[in-house]
């Protein structure tokens, strides 16, 4: 299957690869499946899905269970069972088919236009019944609510067959000197046919009235176009009730996407609901295209998004095996800038394809130390093939090299148990790439000397020496590599006793022991830190105050700090009580926020009741003062 990309769009070609010849037998052909390997890779989605000689026609049933196509030579018709995945059958014609529709939801009603102006009617059992029209057709559209047939052709005249009746009726009279193509909006039944001169013309069926005329041979020439000759309406077609496709003959429209099969296109049917594209070639073999981005695949062939989903994980770098892509930059280095427009360079993009073959001669020829790489590519070889029989040293990444090899060594162990338990063993760590980044990632480095990490593994420190003798190892075996590249030298590591792991007791002093150690250091630092501020001169720093700003003193911020730490109502009551309840910034843009505070009835009771007690209070003192200076008086008057 091959896979191509045109503006991001990916398109699989299921219909390459090599055809067996029918004439084999069935035993001949499976012995040439297991011979050549192109013939097993190929995808066979329908079998015997080809022609004779050359496919003309193809379209889909409504349903979407048969594949009719027409070809030559001798003119026929096949149809194609797309749930028996096979040929259901095949009917010989009199003449070639220009066109054919599918009136019916499956094959048991088709109608088919042939080049000597003849239109042919088969049922389900085959032929029904045959007519001519006055001129040769190009196309036709039936109208299903008037049960009529529209054919144009190389008339202005566009016929009118009424199946209904079984005659002709009046014909419609454009002002076109031919008619290309046509179609019948199934929405609302407009009927729109493609002229050569470039028009399209829409007709109403129900008066047999022009209600439109758009010229888009006029609207499709623009000042970047080039173009040699009046643009035709070569392709019609509606979707939905406003939407309408034009295509001219000068090939002007946005390009979505391209296909460049080997032979030349007839025709090109889209599976409906579907991203599947059928196309009629100049060729026995019809294509099958499969592009993801139009539609899922179709409901029998549904295997086909697993296929393309796997082959996205796994993509491929060419696009053709026996073909190489050149830039016009690399045929200047070759010395190859006489072949272009010759059959040797195919056009492609900003660049040409050219036989691989051909490629590989010619750079041989123009590089003349193409023999000393590949004296070296084979010294390098051979050194592989000997380091193979060394005891192997495998490659750790450049972060968390300790861990990698934990990894590994914890692997090689479960690996040896499940050998001897014969259990199914789960997947490493190191070959998930959902933790990939953490071996690549400079910032997932782990910090052995962070104070969550030597008081989580205490007794790492002794187990890893065995690693970090392993990693020292595996650095001069690197080392060593990249310096032979002509000799062939090796050493096998030493072999190592494997240790045992130390008991609970062990665990808990080798905690406490982390534990002291990390005190003394935090004792030091402080100790560091103290010394630095001791050391430290403070010096006066000024700052300058903003126009429109006024001075407050420090305390402000100390006064500030002490009224956070109080709540809302208190700190509200002191600033009342103070009066900077209503101090305000006069900068421009500042805002204030004022609080009212609102008495509860029983703070007013209680309010009332103290005010009562001090005025009785007030009285007490009053009379107890005048009962005191009449007491003076009396005294005085004795």
């Amino acid at each position: 299957m091959q896979v191509s990309s045109l503006n991001e769009v990916k398109i699989y070609s299921l219909s390459c690869g090599k055809s067996l010849p029918e004439w084999l037998s069935d035993r001949k052909k499976r012995a040439l499946q297991k011979k050549d390997v192109d013939v097993r890779r190929r995808i066979e989605l329908i079998q015997d899905f080809e022609m004779p000689t050359v496919c003309t026609t193809i379209k889909v049933s409504k349903d979407g269970q048969y594949i009719l196509a027409t070809g030559t030579y001798k003119p026929r018709v096949r149809c194609y069972d797309t749930y028996q995945l096979s040929l259901k059958f095949e009917r010989c014609l009199d003449s070639e088919v220009v066109t054919f529709e599918i009136l019916s939801d499956d094959y048991s009603k088709i109608v088919f236009l042939h080049n000597d102006r003849y239109i042919e009617f088969h049922s389900q059992s085959g032929f029904y019944y045959k007519t001519r029209i006055p001129k040769f057709g190009r196309d036709f559209s039936y109208h299903y609510p008037s049960c009529d047939l529209y054919f144009v052709g190389a008339s202005s005249e566009v016929y009118r067959l009424n199946l209904e009746q079984g005659r002709y009726l009046n014909p419609l009279q454009t002002d076109a000197a031919e008619n290309n193509v046509c179609d019948i909006n199934s929405v609302h039944g407009l009927f729109a046919t493609g002229t050569i001169e470039g028009r399209v013309e829409c007709w109403d069926p129900r008066t047999r009235n022009r209600v439109g005329l758009l010229d888009c041979a006029l609207n499709s020439v623009t000042a970047d176009s080039e173009i040699n000759n009046l643009p035709t309406i070569s392709a019609l077609k509606f979707n939905g009730a406003l939407t309408m496709a034009v295509g001219t003959s000068t090939g002007q429209g946005k390009i979505f996407t391209s296909l460049e099969p080997e032979h030349d296109l007839n025709d090109v049917c889209l599976y409906p609901n579907s991203g599947m594209l059928l196309t009629a070639n100049e060729t026995p073999k019809m294509g099958i295209y499969y592009i993801p981005v139009l539609g899922p695949a179709p409901r029998w062939c549904s295997f086909l998004d697993n296929l393309t989903e796997e082959l996205e994980e796994n993509p491929e770098s060419t696009v053709y095996d026996d073909y190489k892509f050149v830039t016009k930059k690399d045929l200047e280095n070759l010395g190859l800038t006489h072949l272009i427009g010759s059959p040797f360079l195919r056009a492609y993009m900003h660049g040409f394809f050219m036989d691989i073959r051909l490629y590989h001669k010619v750079k041989l020829m123009v590089n003349p130390f193409a023999y000393e790489e590949y004296r070296k590519d084979k010294i390098r070889q051979k050194i592989e093939e000997t380091r193979a029989q060394r005891v192997q040293l495998k490659k750790l990444p450049k972060v968390n090299k300790e861990l990698a090899l934990k990894l590994i060594e914890e692997e090689e162990e479960k690996q040896k148990s499940t050998w001897k338990k014969k259990v199914k063993s789960l997947p490493s760590i190191l070959t998930d790439d959902r933790f990939k980044v953490m071996f690549e990632n400079p910032d997932f480095q782990v910090d052995e000397e962070s104070e969550e990490f030597r008081l989580l593994n205490p007794l790492v420190s002794k187990i890893s020496e065995k690693r970090k003798k392993k990693l020292r190892l595996l650095e001069q075996q690197e080392l060593r590599e990249k310096e032979e590249e002509e000799e062939l030298e090796g050493k096998p590591s030493d072999a190592e006793s494997s240790e045992s792991s130390d008991d609970e007791k062990a665990w808990v002093e080798e905690v406490r022991k982390q534990r002291r150690l990390l005190q003394q250091e935090e004792k030091v630092k402080r100790q560091e830190r103290l010394k630095e501020d001791q050391q430290t001169v403070l010096k006066p720093q000024f700052y300058e105050i903003k126009a429109g700003e006024e001075f407050r003193s420090f305390k402000d911020s100390a006064t500030k700090q002490k009224l956070m730490n109080k709540t809302l109502e208190d700190r509200l009551k002191i600033e009342a009580k103070n009066g900077t309840l209503s101090v305000s910034d006069t900068t421009v843009g500042s805002k204030q926020l004022t609080f009212t505070l609102k008495r509860s009835e029983q703070q007013k009771k209680q309010q009332e009741a103290e005010k009562l007690h001090r005025q009785e209070r007030k009285r007490l003192r009053r009379s107890a003062g005048h009962l005191k200076s009449r007491h003076k008086r009396g005294r005085s008057f004795h």
